[in-house]
């Protein structure tokens, strides 16, 4: 084997940043305008998977679901409606955010007007400070910042790999809603998918194996989607075990370890997503290349002179983490001061009807970190707001107390605002509110979030 620069073309930068999702575009193109000779190399799409597979996409999909499901809810409260759903509209809109389907010449264009070079590739890293790019290597004299995301990974099922089945990619980009669909896990990305197919008219069944959907979040959470997706005509299947999958019925045949077989037109496998740490190098840099994610410290250092942000990190994979590390990063790599990584009141939002916010440690989370528990509980329906919206008025505010310290570890905003609600909450858990401090705001009335305070007398009973 040649060394790594016989018979290449060493280029020199002083930062390299190997793949371009939302936090590696950001941080490229702010060291570049810092002054800094910046490489950004991306071998899909710049901007990554959320401008044009992940969240926005997907959002746009789940408001025409969710303007569907309003329409519907209008007799025996405002008139009456007659609801045809067209997927036309929502395809033709999904394309022309995707920049004409799915290209990403602005954002190129984009990133190189604030001075980066672009390089259009799969990185590889071949030592400290080195990344290979085809046959071109790059030296970097200040740093290397990983910033690759993870990819949809499915599980292995007998037979899974020998039929098509659907990824949240083919899911957004489908001009055709099927009659049937199977969703093989229900976790964010298969329960919103998952509802916006439903309420165009697919007959939808989720199959999580976990004993509710949304398994990070509260059993309380997963009940209540449950007994709305019940609702709206979706099948959920908790606690099960696939055994195989083959092709059969009209398309896909799952099958469960009960014997139930389970068909659907088309399948879509949302279990989860993972870093492909192999094909990245990262033994060149004494890491682990097995494992799941690149370990990072609070300035999001992986190792001397290399710096890992977003989902290949494994603190989240949502957007907005990638860019909260791509500040850190940034003034790291610059010398300049920057508060450490602080990931305790981290905000996550499943954009479903009703949605489920969520922030900090669940219950049990906080019971397994030895905490002393107090929680609370307020139903929305019973909430004025609630009694108000009346049909998908359902939700909860759930509240988990570090009673010791009397502040919020934890908290739940589930319903029609659940996410909005939820900005308060992670401010109490961020700043380390005391609950006191909490039961004496003025809370309007009459609100969603004002069921935060009845969710905090709750806490004294």
């Amino acid at each position: 084997m040649k060394p790594p620069n016989e018979g290449t073309n060493v280029e020199h930068a002083e930062v390299v940043v190997v793949g371009l999702g939302p936090g590696g575009e950001e941080l490229a193109g702010r060291l570049a305008e810092a002054g800094l000779d910046v490489v950004g190399i991306e071998g899909r799409l710049v901007g990554g998977e959320c401008p044009y597979f992940g969240c926005v996409p997907s959002k746009m999909m789940l408001r025409a679901a969710g303007l569907l499901a309003d329409a519907r809810r209008v007799p025996g409260m405002a008139g009456s409606t007659t609801v045809a759903p067209d997927w036309a509209p929502v395809a033709s809109r999904i394309r022309e955010e995707a920049t004409d389907n799915w290209d990403d010449r602005v954002a190129v264009g984009r990133l190189e007007s604030k001075g980066c070079r672009f390089v259009r590739g799969w990185a590889r890293l071949t030592g400290p400070g080195r990344v290979t790019v085809g046959e071109r290597e790059f030296a970097a004299g200040r740093a290397v910042v990983i910033n690759t995301g993870t990819q949809p990974w499915a599980p292995p099922v007998p037979g899974l790999a020998e039929v098509a089945y659907w990824t949240n990619r083919e899911a957004v980009k489908t001009t055709e809603v099927p009659s049937s669909l199977v969703v093989l896990g229900g976790g964010a990305i298969g329960v919103e998918l998952g509802q916006v197919f439903a309420r165009f008219g697919s007959v939808v069944t989720v199959v999580e194996a976990a004993p509710h959907l949304l398994p990070p979040e509260e059993p309380e959470a997963g009940q209540l989607l449950a007994e709305a997706f019940q609702a709206d005509g979706l099948r959920v299947v908790t606690g099960a075990e696939v055994s195989s999958v083959r092709r059969g019925g009209p398309g896909i045949a799952v099958e469960l370890a009960t014997g139930e077989s389970i068909e659907g037109e088309h399948l879509l496998v949302a279990t989860g997503r993972r870093a492909d740490l192999v094909s990245l190098g990262v033994s060149s840099v004494g890491l682990d290349e097995k494992a799941r994610s690149i370990p990072v410290d609070e300035m999001c250092r992986a190792a001397p002179g290399l710096w890992a942000i977003g989902d290949v990190t494994g603190v989240g994979a949502f957007t907005h983490v990638s860019m909260y590390q791509a500040a850190i990063a940034e003034a790291d790599i610059l010398g300049r001061p920057s508060p450490a990584a602080d990931y305790r009141a981290l905000p996550r939002v499943t954009f479903t009807d009703p949605e489920i916010g969520s922030v900090g440690l669940s219950e049990a989370g906080a019971r397994a970190a030895g905490l002393k528990v107090r929680t609370g509980y307020a139903d929305l329906a019973k909430s004025a707001r609630g009694w108000i919206h009346k049909v998908g008025n359902t939700g909860f505010i759930k509240l988990v107390e570090d009673a010791d310290r009397g502040v919020l570890v934890g908290a739940t905003s589930a319903g029609p605002c659940g996410g909005e609600v939820l900005s308060m909450l992670t401010l109490a858990v961020h700043g380390s509110v005391p609950t006191s401090t909490l039961e004496t705001m003025i809370y309007a009335y009459p609100t969603f979030h004002r069921a935060v305070e009845s969710a905090l007398a709750d806490l004294e009973s």
